[in-house]
């Protein structure tokens, strides 16, 4: 079999949510830095991300990761988030899948008990500290970047449910924080599709009535997730994350996590040293910590620490052939959901 070229990837999920590593094969992307190439896929070419996030080749339940050289001085690689909408410049999950990827296929060295592992990402530098044990990485704990409140109760009226109140805040993305009760539902299993359309419906609402606009980063412009809010009994805070087209986070999400650490801080109800528990719609968990305090553009802002566990379940290879009729992949709403056509 004649296989001129391919794309090798490891196959890592972060507490079910998975977040594939390309670790050779990858066309070099132009750009002076990570944000920079994460531009350059998003308005220019996104040939790659559309190879390796649709089908036939992928589905709509995972995101790929391109590893990259870094370009900010101490940093030991770059990545980007791939996904199904667009490339993204953070994602605590991915995160903790590159970080476990780096450390278990030996491209960074390991050390025992524990390993700092600094990524260049588009948004900033993101120190993590890997705890590892026999040659396995048994936790990672993200150094976020500064996470602030955009606004808190923003009013968004719906067609649907009426009036919602939202917390728009940063986490590494921006995101609309939704109490779930406000959309009468619960996060379990059973709602995941019903929670998804909501999701993707009230990402729609708001682009059209909410501005964001990151102080520092001219190009982080969009609320690019709504996370759906809910409280458990023993103090944890459940959520979900809804992605387009149409789907659910099934990690506790860690830029989101980060993002309502940012909420609870500017509230009052947390302080430096205070840590919650951010549990997923199947049960997976990530501890939340506020580390320090400090603004960013004149937004006070709280520094979160994020701690996950990721694991590596298989390796892939995937053929680039000049004569395969879906070089940029497919959607199909049978699965991808009814917003499969606003994928750009």
């Amino acid at each position: 079999m004649n296989w001129n070229r391919s794309i090798k990837l490891l196959q890592v999920h972060c507490q079910g949510e998975i977040g594939k590593v390309i670790v050779d094969g990858a066309s070099e992307i132009p750009g002076a830095t990570i944000l920079e190439k994460m531009n350059h896929i998003n308005e220019v070419d996104d040939s790659l991300r559309r190879f390796v996030t649709f089908e036939p080749r992928a589905n709509v339940a995972m995101s790929v990761n391109l590893l990259l050289p870094p370009t900010r001085p101490g940093a030991d690689a770059g990545f980007i988030v791939l996904q199904a909408d667009r490339a993204h410049p953070m994602s605590g999950s991915n995160c903790i899948c590159v970080v476990t990827a780096l450390l278990e296929s030996g491209r960074v060295a390991m050390t025992e008990p524990d390993t700092m592992v600094r990524l260049d990402t588009p948004v900033g530098l993101i120190v993590a500290r890997a705890r590892c044990s026999n040659g396995r990485c048994v936790s990672v704990s993200l150094d976020n970047v500064p996470c602030f409140v955009e606004v808190l109760d923003q009013i968004i009226e719906t067609p649907r449910w009426g009036t919602i109140k939202t917390d728009i805040a940063f986490g590494g993305v921006y995101y609309a924080i939704v109490d779930v009760e406000q959309i009468q539902l619960d996060i379990a299993p059973r709602n995941a599709r019903e929670l998804a359309e909501a999701g993707i419906e009230l990402k729609s609402l708001l682009a059209e009535q909410v501005s964001v606009q990151h102080p520092e980063i001219s190009t982080i412009n969009e609320i690019a997730y709504v996370m759906f809010r809910g409280r458990e009994a023993d103090g944890a805070v459940r959520t979900c994350t809804t992605l387009k087209p149409g789907r659910v986070d099934r990690s506790p999400c860690g830029t989101g996590s980060s993002a309502n650490l940012a909420v609870l801080h500017a509230r009052g109800e947390i302080a430096v040293g205070d840590s919650r528990i951010s549990r997923s719609i199947i049960g997976g968990e990530f501890l939340a910590e506020a580390i320090g305090e400090t603004t960013v553009g004149g937004h006070p802002a709280v520094l979160p620490r994020i701690t996950g566990q990721a694991w590596i379940y298989g390796a892939e290879e995937l053929r680039v052939d000049e004569s395969d009729p879906f070089p940029s992949g497919f959607a199909l709403s049978d699965t991808w959901g009814p917003q499969v056509e606003e994928l750009k």
